[in-house]
């Protein structure tokens, strides 16, 4: 069934900001030889209310300050060995059995003598247990089975093996052999983000008749001031969209061969580390499930808030509607969260902020996913839509990792943001006036410069207990 909503008309995406003065950007039907005067008002119209779209790293991040091009920091790997491509030279029923690990990435193995493995059969389930008698070479051990009927399974069957205990006789030498902890090392570097407005001294002087305003409150009757403004403002909505889509630059890239470095934005290091919902929308509890479970192999955080298009957020509002709907005399009936004393002159709310199902999700909306300008113009239908963000979730709280430039271990957000500073230059958010109108004389330049700088990176901390929604 096509959608009701017509196509045209449609949001409106002009008039927008332009580096020249075009005909969309200010009214030219000034007729003052005309006896007839039109009432005017005076003030601009919000017709697109808050247009700006920065917020989300202002929720869940923080800002500190950085002192090198690099930001590198550890993470811990897991506790307990476990492999999952292991095969054993030996045929069915041997008593014991030599097995050669062979996962991705694996060169020498942390398993000794003494151990004692639990080894299943990845496609039948089937399992044996034993104790560890030998470590031929760096990546094979041999085991003795504790069942009287030996290995439970074929010749080269591949397997998963994991350590449970161990077990030694009396009057024995103990383990042979230590183990290291092993650090996951990462690292992500700033880039300098710039923009710029000017204005020349006799437009400065020049009055208008619409009073202009802005997000931030700048009013007045000067429309270079607007511009000034909606520059400020576009510039900080840049510094939180650079963190999130930035990515670095491959090599043998165009951008690489000009010189530039890019950053691991929180969508790139997600993508890449982290966990990726591939149907656009999770619909059902069971789909919900499958994310619990993956959250259940990942860092198990309690509490997490999911950010969400518009789509998103509706098939969870509808998902958690369903779970409390009934009939009646075989009539389905309305919904009965909220008050008992529910009537026709109350005001349903048909939005959830949250659900619990093994951890707490929280849900918000995510402006930048829907406004028309970014991310919310793509196209969002499941059969053209193969990469399409439809939402977020992020770890809430902190996390304790190792910062390899403080020399020391800290409790840092999962997402937070590292500007460039010391104590002669502070480059989180730089502003200054160059030429010589508007109060500045640096320059016999008859204009109003007004540069912003920022130099900056995000760093997403433990990326596999973040999950990416997203089409494909």
């Amino acid at each position: 069934m096509a959608s009701a909503l017509l196509a045209s008309p449609s949001f409106q995406l002009q008039p927008a900001a332009e580096q020249v003065a075009l005909q969309t950007n200010y009214i030219t039907n000034f007729n003052f030889l005309n006896q007839y005067l039109p009432d005017t008002y005076e003030k601009e119209f919000e017709r697109y209310g808050n247009r700006t779209i920065a917020s989300f790293l202002r929720m869940v991040g923080a800002e500190m300050p950085s002192n090198s091009d690099q930001i590198k920091w550890a993470e811990q790997g897991r506790l307990h060995i476990k492999y999952t491509d292991v095969a054993s030279a030996a045929a069915a029923g041997s008593p014991t059995a030599t097995f050669t690990v062979s996962d991705s990435g694996v060169t020498y193995i942390a398993i000794r003598v003494g151990q004692t493995v639990m080894i299943q059969n990845n496609a039948s389930g089937v399992f044996n247990k034993g104790i560890v008698t030998a470590v031929p070479s760096a990546t094979t051990f041999t085991v003795a089975f504790y069942e009287a009927a030996g290995q439970a399974f074929a010749v080269s069957t591949q397997c998963t093996v994991f350590i449970y205990g161990s077990e030694f006789k009396k009057g024995t030498n103990g383990m042979v052999g230590s183990l290291e902890s092993e650090d996951e090392i990462y690292s992500n570097n700033p880039i300098i983000i710039k923009d710029k407005y000017a204005v020349n001294g006799s437009d400065m002087a020049q009055i208008g008749w619409v009073e202009v305003t802005t997000e931030n409150g700048a009013t007045g009757y000067l429309w270079y001031l607007k511009s000034e403004h909606e520059t400020r403002l576009r510039f900080e909505d840049y510094l939180e969209t650079a963190m999130i889509e930035a990515v670095p630059a491959a090599a043998g890239s165009g951008a690489k061969t000009a010189g530039m470095m890019g950053s691991e934005g929180i969508f790139y290091v997600v993508n890449n580390r982290g966990n990726v919902w591939g149907g656009g929308t999770p619909t059902s509890l069971s789909d919900w499930d499958t994310i619990v479970s993956r959250l259940d192999k990942q860092g198990a955080i309690e509490e997490n808030v999911i950010f969400v298009n518009r789509g998103l957020s509706f098939d969870i509002d509808n998902m958690l509607a369903q779970l409390n709907g009934y009939t009646s005399g075989g009539v389905a009936q309305s919904a009965s969260f909220g008050l008992f004393d529910n009537d026709v002159d109350m005001a349903l709310n048909l939005g959830f902020t949250g659900f619990r199902r093994g951890y707490d999700f929280y849900k918000s909306d995510w402006k930048y996913l829907n406004d028309p300008t970014m991310r919310g113009g793509l196209n969002a239908t499941a059969a053209t839509a193969t990469g399409t963000i439809t939402g977020l979730l992020v770890p809430a709280g902190s996390t304790s990792v190792y910062d390899q430039i403080m020399g020391k271990n800290a409790k840092r957000p999962f997402l937070h943001v590292r500007y460039r500073a010391s104590e002669a230059e502070d480059r989180r958010y730089k502003t200054w006036i160059t030429g010589s109108a508007g109060g500045a004389a640096t320059s016999d330049l008859d204009a109003m410069e007004v540069n912003f700088l920022s130099e900056r990176c995000v760093c997403t901390l433990g990326a596999n207990n973040f999950v990416l929604f997203r089409y494909g």
